[in-house]
């Protein structure tokens, strides 16, 4: 296994999980790393990723 990954593994507290499925863990791993490209992130600071919430008033 990859060291990066058992060592991220670890400090997501995921050491049971790693102790028992490893290959569940790095399919995992293989595979979040494989869409990090396709995330978008906001560039502007105030851009918000949805509008705001807001409490409906006819309840």
């Amino acid at each position: 296994m990859d060291p990066t990954i058992a060592a991220l593994a670890k400090a997501a507290g995921l050491d049971k999980a790693l102790a028992q499925f490893p290959e569940d863990i790095e399919a995992a791993a293989t595979q979040a790393m494989g869409h990090a490209g396709v995330v978008k992130y906001p560039t502007g600071p105030a851009a918000e990723p949805w509008p705001p919430m807001q409490a409906e008033s006819a309840l």
